[in-house]
């Protein structure tokens, strides 16, 4: 029998029964067993923790910027200490492999390091004698209570590119997790706790759409933070925009890969499989589409259908694993869909990968789909899966073209030993994060998270300066004394 978990808001600093009654399942992909229940909490119980945090705003925004700052050193040391039984935590329930697990908390920790840095990059400036005997000097302060809405693929990373960042300059925090895998992030309040954080300065309430809606048009939350898709993220955006806040809202992808006829055969092959097949196709930065540039394309095409055949399809927790489940039967379902729609559509199934027999778990194989065309949707539209799709152009000016026609601009990456063209795909092409032979360009937390196009509503990004700039409002003081 598997223990099944009932789970409560956490609001001032108190684990609290939700108001409302309705409940979700929480499902172990890799077996297909319900191991939680999740409330589906509704505007009573986000207003508790608008007010928890709004009370908690008014003292904790006058400790000093230091002291802040050694509070989320200390919290940094208890992620260090923890990060086993927050990596197993995102296995069961997420189905990523222990080492992706691992390497999300480790990115997690990162993140937290450098939002500790926030007294130095938190700093304003100064200008003597703008005018005779008048100073100027700009000054940050904090923005007041903030809400992060974090999807299921990262359940720790990303919460800790928001909370972090807005909690260190002097902000209070509802976290509103994915409903999908909210133990994870259900394990931050006793580290909060043990960090010496005062209570109502971090919160977290359950939900799903109702627990959403109560976030966007609450009138005392002044901030929201959003990742997730990119119809979502439209949504997000000019609702809380609407009701006066400031908004981030990290949407959705579909990454293009480049080819060149000389890139290295064993990495590139190596990295677009990590890209595309990682966490089972889960994430926004997900290498979807391999653009080959004749006449290599029969080259990549064989050397990733080889490792898309042997990938090692099972259980999350298993060592021997290479590709976990996805999250739900229904992403599973929509995956195979897309596949459908694309072998229909006239592209050649090169590939797939096994998957194990007799399982209730929420498996789907790697797929390679060789001659598929710029226009259609399965080269448009964020599959979010382990599916490869492979367009074959002429050149790199063609290759340059075909990615740029795409409504978002997450990431691309190019694969060649070609500086000169290495540098013109830099210069044009139309995406905010790159990567040269490396398949997935995730930037260190020191640096934005620089979606461009419907991949981004908003101007200011998450994590780096961008994130102390989000989580921070300017004061620019005039003074002159007699």
């Amino acid at each position: 029998m598997v223990e099944v978990t009932e789970l409560e808001n956490y609001i001032d600093g108190t684990w609290v029964r939700p108001r409302s009654t309705g409940r979700l399942d929480v499902f172990d992909p890799s077996y297909g067993t319900v191991i939680a229940h999740v409330p589906r909490s509704n505007a009573e119980d986000i207003d508790l923790a608008v007010r928890a945090a709004r009370k908690a705003f008014l003292k904790w925004r006058e400790v000093p910027i230091s002291d802040r700052a050694r509070t989320m050193l200390s919290f940094r040391h208890q992620l260090d200490e923890h990060s086993e039984e927050l990596a197993r935590s995102i296995t069961r329930e997420q189905g990523k492999t222990m080492e992706e697990s691992r390497g999300s908390v480790f990115r997690a920790i990162e993140a937290t390091d450098v939002a500790a840095s926030a007294p130095t990059t938190m700093q304003g400036f100064f200008s003597e004698d703008v005018a005779k005997g008048i100073d100027t000097t700009l000054l940050r302060q904090p923005v007041g209570v903030v809400a992060g809405i974090t999807p299921f693929n990262f359940p720790i990373m990303i919460p800790l590119w928001m909370a972090p960042f807005a909690i260190v300059c002097g902000n209070t925090f509802i976290l509103k997790p994915s409903e999908r895998d909210p133990l994870s992030p259900s394990l931050f309040p006793a580290l909060i706790e043990k960090a010496g954080f005062p209570p109502g300065v971090f919160n977290v309430v359950h939900g799903d759409f109702d627990a959403v809606n109560a976030i966007l048009t609450h009138p005392g939350i002044d901030a929201v933070s959003f990742v997730g898709s990119a119809p979502t993220a439209k949504h997000i955006y000019t609702t809380a925009s609407a009701h006066g806040k400031r908004v981030q809202a990290l949407a959705g992808a579909k990454n293009f890969m480049i080819v060149m006829p000389d890139a290295e055969l064993k990495h590139t092959t190596s990295a677009i499989i990590s890209s595309a097949c990682g966490m089972a196709g889960e994430r926004c930065l997900a290498g979807a589409v391999v653009v080959a540039v004749e006449p290599g394309g029969d080259r990549i095409v064989d050397s990733l259908a080889e490792s898309v055949r042997n990938l090692v399809v099972g259980p999350a927790s298993d060592p021997a694993t290479e590709m976990g489940p996805v999250i739900r039967p229904e992403n599973r379902d929509r995956i195979l869909k897309w596949v459908a729609e694309g072998e229909s559509a006239g592209a050649k199934l090169v590939a797939r990968s096994k998957i194990p027999e007799n399982s209730r778990g929420f498996f789907v194989p790697a797929v390679l789909l060789d001659h598929t065309k710029p226009e259609w949707p399965i080269n448009q539209e964020e599959v979010f899966g382990p599916v490869i799709t492979v367009i074959r152009v002429k050149s790199l000016e063609e290759g340059i073209e075909v990615a740029n026609r795409s409504r978002f601009g997450n990431a691309s990456s190019i694969f060649t030993q070609n500086g000169k063209a290495a540098r013109e795909w830099v210069h044009r092409i139309e995406a905010g994060m790159l990567g040269i032979n490396i398949g997935v360009p995730a930037p260190v937390a020191q640096f934005p998270f620089a979606g461009w196009k419907g991949s981004f509503f908003g101007d200011l990004h998450a994590t780096g300066r961008d994130g102390i700039e989000f989580y921070t409002r300017k004061k620019v003081v005039t003074e002159r004394w007699f």
